[in-house]
């Protein structure tokens, strides 16, 4: 599978497209790829650019361009199979990390995208093949202790995942993703050491608001209802977005039997996204414990219009028989 698509000239590059001009450092590579059109290392450097402001098929073909003019330089290749691997096209992504790996074994970044790509794949022999590589070049290098933990998580071998992550933050203090795997395995075990995890977690990035909801669900599986609002209301007070915690609140609501409060978490969700069939739904169940039935049969009724699969929708309509 591909997700990148452009017309290009006969040299590979889609060099007509005026996002290569859309800013000053562009258009001044741009003029200097026109006057050195076989110069390699300047379609790279204009591929990083590209990418780095997310015009992510023109810097493919840019990367491209760059192993067609020099095919000895293990990063072009290297940065085609990145780009390939972030976009899902895992497959794709092989024999471009395999020739950067061949001219340079020692490339650490391609190694690591390897062993991410046996990963995802769930070939861990492989993945362990590569991590070790790397390994032996870089004792202190965070990613593949995260990687190894990863592995270990989804052997359910949680004693050796524990250990990787936390060696991983070890070396790496603001390894962020590393924090968050220790905040979901303790707050899966029940430990409130969890908590600080997911408050490390947070104040490593204030932007992201996960590590603040996944507080509230530690809370809620608990039982610690009152701490759970608390702090879906920070998630919301930071992201009047972020959907799963107005569903989590007014899931607690109905649990503590304020339907009216659950109520307006329900049509603040149909506000946020007026085609989301789960949130009609849930209204609907709303409704329907406060007993208002026509109400609950029209919300469950409108949960099909957007997904006429929505089993639970249908489900709702014949116990309640609407």
């Amino acid at each position: 599978m591909t997700v990148f698509g452009s017309c290009k000239d006969k040299k590979g590059s889609a060099s007509n497209s005026p996002a290569l001009t859309a800013t000053p450092e562009l258009k001044n590579i741009t003029e200097k790829i026109n006057d050195n059109p076989k110069d390699a290392a300047l379609y790279f450097q204009r591929g990083v650019i590209l990418h780095r402001l997310q015009e992510d098929t023109l810097a493919l073909n840019d990367f491209k361009q760059a192993t067609k003019l020099d095919s000895t330089k293990a990063e072009y290749f290297s940065a085609v199979g990145d780009l390939m691997f972030e976009h899902k096209d895992v497959t794709g992504s092989v024999k471009w990390l395999q020739k950067a790996l061949d001219l340079n074994p020692g490339d650490k970044k391609a190694q690591l995208k390897v062993a991410k790509m046996f990963v995802y794949i769930k070939e861990y022999s492989s993945a362990f093949k590569a991590i070790n590589t790397v390994l032996r070049q870089d004792v202190y290098n965070p990613e593949a202790y995260f990687l190894k933990g990863m592995i270990y998580k989804d052997l359910k071998d949680t004693a050796k995942a524990i250990s990787s992550f936390q060696t991983a933050v070890q070396v790496a203090p603001d390894y962020k993703e590393a924090v968050l795997q220790l905040g979901s395995i303790y707050s899966s075990r029940g430990n409130p050491i969890a908590l600080t995890y997911f408050q490390n977690a947070w104040k490593l990035d204030t932007t992201d608001a996960f590590p603040l909801f996944a507080r509230g669900v530690y809370y809620q599986h608990r039982n610690e209802l009152e701490l759970a609002k608390q702090e879906y209301r920070n998630v919301i007070m930071r992201d009047r977005q972020y959907i799963d915690a107005y569903f989590n609140i007014a899931y607690v609501y109905m649990q503590q039997d304020s339907l009216d409060k659950a109520m307006r978490q329900y049509d603040i969700l149909v506000q946020i996204d007026q085609s989301d069939p789960e949130a009609y739904y849930n209204r609907g169940v709303c409704f329907e414990k406060m007993g208002k039935k026509q109400e609950a049969i029209n919300d469950y009724k409108q949960a099909l219009v957007f997904d006429d699969k929505y089993q639970p929708a249908h489900d709702a309509l014949v116990r309640i028989g609407g």
